[in-house]
């Protein structure tokens, strides 16, 4: 089967969002076994929208047009599928009673404009948002299908997840199979070359460059699914037998959650004291539910004279300058004991854009201390002031990491 995808806005096009939806479906499809030919953007314009739809039918035996459902007048993506399909659109009054039981279970009237909702033509079937008011919409005419989405993330991944994926079913006679393998502290070229002699043709394999590291995905194929995970087994075996101590994690796995299952495991406590960070990590860290079990807080000390207060000596400030493994030390230390965790983290260095101390931006020191035993880490990290903050806490956490696994 092949496939395209629409994404309706005139927001995308114009820089204002970036359209995350597609990337999204396009791993989703891969394992149906669906083959993704082509995606494209459209801005909210009806005859646009119908032209894109139009084309696409041609090419393609599944369209998926994202966007474009709400209840505004630009929200064109209804009306263009009516006009491509040659089908007026009429209200499903079983659709206006859920939009009103909505909104009064809101406590709310339901606004004139959102009874646009609750529009189909006869082909289409609606689908389920269990997070919005914006219903999809399911077309199936001549061995084809349609399949309408909602723009938001949240509401688009959930409603394919729960009412589409299940009802889809594999539409390939082999079964694919994926695997991510996460690493840190390596080039992409790096790993590019300590890998090479492991090229396979299935699993296929591809590198890429992202926020928390170099990422492997692993994709197998065969004819069936133990078949396809004993290949990407074998082949994770041999990548992290090269790889190894680099690999973090796998798959779904974020380093934040990495390190609270071992900190929660060893029943091992953490204090932090950010400076460069800004707190980001404290924020990192308590992105994961639960995580109040082994976390205990952190401390912002963005100047000195809060450094200081908080325990870090100003003479050693003053001596050595507040970017310096000495201070990150102290920092780590000060935070550990002053707020009584087992572990305490460091983060001290220059986000930009303007040096500091004579260091340049991305220079930045971690200090772990593990119950007395400290260990600082430098780095040097590109990028700008906000790019610099995120490797630095990514970073943190991988050293964090390293301390917990000694």
């Amino acid at each position: 089967m092949r496939a395209e995808i629409i994404s309706v806005g005139s927001e995308i096009l114009r820089g204002e969002i970036i359209d995350t939806n597609t990337p999204y479906l396009a791993c989703q499809l891969l394992l149906l076994g669906i083959e993704l030919n082509r995606a494209s953007q459209v801005g909210d314009d009806k005859l646009e929208i119908a032209d894109a739809l139009r084309k696409s039918w041609e090419r393609a035996q599944m369209i998926i047009i994202t966007g474009g459902l709400g209840p505004t007048e630009d929200d064109l993506t209804r009306e263009a599928i009516g006009l491509m399909m040659g089908e007026e659109l009429e209200i499903d009054p079983s659709l206006v009673s859920w939009l009103e039981s909505l909104f009064t279970h809101r406590g709310m009237n339901m606004p004139p404009h959102n009874r646009k909702q609750a529009m189909l033509i006869p082909s289409a079937r609606p689908i389920p948002n269990s997070r919005g008011t914006a219903p999809g919409w399911w077309i199936e005419r001549e061995g084809k299908q349609i399949l309408a989405l909602p723009g938001p993330p949240r509401e688009l991944q959930y409603m394919w997840e729960k009412e589409i994926a299940p009802h889809l079913g594999p539409q390939a006679t082999e079964v694919i199979c994926c695997r991510t393998l996460k690493t840190f502290a390596l080039t992409e070229a790096e790993v590019d070359e300590m890998v090479h002699p492991l090229s396979w043709s299935n699993p296929s394999m591809g590198i890429y460059a992202k926020t928390d590291g170099i990422h492997l995905r692993l994709i197998a194929k065969a004819k069936d699914e133990r078949e396809a995970e004993q290949m990407l087994k074998l082949a994770e075996a041999k990548l992290s037998g090269i790889l190894t101590p680099h690999i973090w994690g796998t798959d779904d796995d974020s380093l934040a959650k990495v390190v609270g299952e071992i900190l929660g495991e060893k029943k091992l406590t953490l204090a932090t004291m950010e400076s460069c960070t800004g707190g980001l990590l404290a924020s990192t860290l308590t992105d994961v539910p639960g995580s109040s079990r082994y976390y205990k807080g952190g401390l912002v000390c963005y100047c000195n004279a809060m450094k200081a207060a908080f325990g870090v000596s100003a003479q050693l400030i003053d001596c050595c300058g507040a970017v310096s493994p000495q201070i990150a030390e102290e920092m780590a230390k000060a935070t550990r004991q002053k707020i009584g965790a087992d572990i305490g983290v460091g983060i001290t260095g220059v986000a930009g854009p303007d040096e500091l101390e004579g260091k340049p931006p991305g220079v930045v020191y971690i200090a772990v201390d593990n119950r007395g035993e400290v260990q600082v880490y430098s780095g040097v990290y590109p990028g700008g002031r906000e790019e610099i903050k995120q490797r630095t806490v990514v970073a943190s956490l991988f050293r964090l990491r390293q301390t917990l696994l000694g």
